[in-house]
């Protein structure tokens, strides 16, 4: 008996120091309107500029956030590489360009036991349109169709490509997709069940059927940006309409548990929640979810110590509004730095989250500050030590991240 309790003891132990193992962040990778590296990107914060251009969709021109020719191209390679990634959507090959990066810059091989958890908010939807469109014009329906638009094929055309023998994962769970991928390789972490996951987000949603979707919302932004130097107002609190746009793009970050050498900063915190919700879009006034989920992610953090949060901030009046007074009621009067990034790159759905890591990420490799520039103008005071990451979608599914410096 005196032996059970004995070895009872041993494993509580060994579980409690797994679940408080750090996690490491220890490559990340990207390719969206501000670039496919992490020079260009950084570039692109730092000068002040949006990157909209205008695409005629939905039988209009809109405003849209794309990618760079350069980033078509890179694109148009990895399309090339492999006879049978011809046939793929440009959500599986954004995110098999960043994986491969990723994967290279943490240094793991094919002989690298990992996970893959990659999501999507809409996955292969050029080719689903495409093959849609075919099939009522013809009546019939191409052979890949099905197995070229599943959401599960972005995580496995990756564990291909990258010849990884570790479990799996793809989901959809709106605009809060890629943190809750980040979410669930942490749990698999800390559970001892893994030592490696690589998480994160891929969309492709520059389409007229997508377009006219969000313009059916009416939370598509109407702003010309030939006439005005802000098509979207994400972070401006009195704006009178919505001004939402789309962007495309992907960005994944290695997960390892433990301390690392090669640690670009640590996931020190995660929240998750959801709310009860009025109707299909909805969100409470002062986005309960939102604060329940900061609340999970700071637990036992001094909230003084929270140098700066990335929020959702989608660039709709309610969207924006309703986050803004949640950050409030968790903080009070004394607030972090605020900023989003959806003035600049627009809303790409399942991989928003990981994209706003990726400035947190690069706020505190610079320990600086980015701002929204025709926001309120808040100044950096200290060093930038903890950033606290936000991501809601449709369903009112909350994730926030705090992430801090390695």
């Amino acid at each position: 008996m005196v032996e059970l309790n004995l070895k009872n003891r041993e494993l509580c132990d060994q579980k409690s120091t797994t679940l408080n193992t750090k996690i490491s962040i220890t490559a990340f990778s990207s390719i969206s309107p501000l670039g496919n590296n992490v020079d260009t990107v950084w570039e692109k914060y730092l000068d002040n500029k949006h990157c909209f251009t205008r695409q005629f969709l939905d039988q209009q021109e809109t405003s849209v956030a794309a990618l760079s020719e350069e980033s078509k191209q890179i694109i148009a390679e990895v399309r090339e590489s492999d006879i049978k990634y011809k046939f793929l959507d440009d959500s599986v090959l954004f995110a098999l360009e960043a994986s491969r990066k990723a994967v290279e810059q943490a240094g793991w091989n094919s002989e690298d036991v990992f996970g893959i958890n990659i999501g999507s908010s809409r996955g292969a939807t050029d080719l689903f349109e495409k093959h849609y469109k075919e099939y009522i014009d013809t009546g019939k329906a191409q052979t890949l169709a099905s197995p070229t638009t599943t959401l599960g094929n972005i995580s496995s055309w990756i564990a291909h490509d990258l010849q990884s023998v570790g479990p799996e994962i793809s989901h959809s769970i709106t605009c809060s997709t890629a943190l809750h991928a980040l979410l669930n390789g942490v749990a698999w972490l800390k559970s001892g069940m893994a030592d490696k996951f690589l998480v994160g987000g891929s969309e492709a949603p520059l389409t007229d059927f997508t377009i006219a979707q969000m313009r059916a919302l009416k939370i598509y932004s109407r702003i010309n940006q030939e006439e005005e130097p802000w098509p979207n107002l994400a972070f401006d609190f009195d704006k009178t309409q919505n001004t939402m746009i789309l962007g495309e793009g992907a960005a994944v970050c290695c997960l390892e548990s433990g301390e690392k050498d090669n640690a670009i900063a640590y996931v020190t915190g995660v929240g998750y929640a959801t709310e009860i919700l009025e109707h299909n879009i909805s969100i409470s006034a002062e986005a309960t979810c939102f604060q329940k989920s900061m609340k999970m992610a700071l637990k036992d953090v001094d909230l003084e110590t929270v140098d700066a949060i990335v929020m959702h901030a989608p660039g709709t009046i309610k969207g924006d509004l309703t986050e803004l007074r949640a950050i409030e009621k968790v903080f009070g009067s004394e607030l972090p730095l605020l900023t989003t990034n959806k003035w600049k790159i627009g809303h790409t759905f399942g991989s928003s989250g990981i994209l706003s890591l990726e400035l947190g990420l690069l706020m505190l490799q610079h320990d600086t500050f980015i701002g929204v520039p025709f926001g309120t103008k808040q100044n950096q005071t200290q060093s930038i030590k903890k950033v606290l990451i936000n991501a809601v979608g449709f369903g009112g599914n909350a994730v926030s991240i705090l992430i801090e410096k390695s």
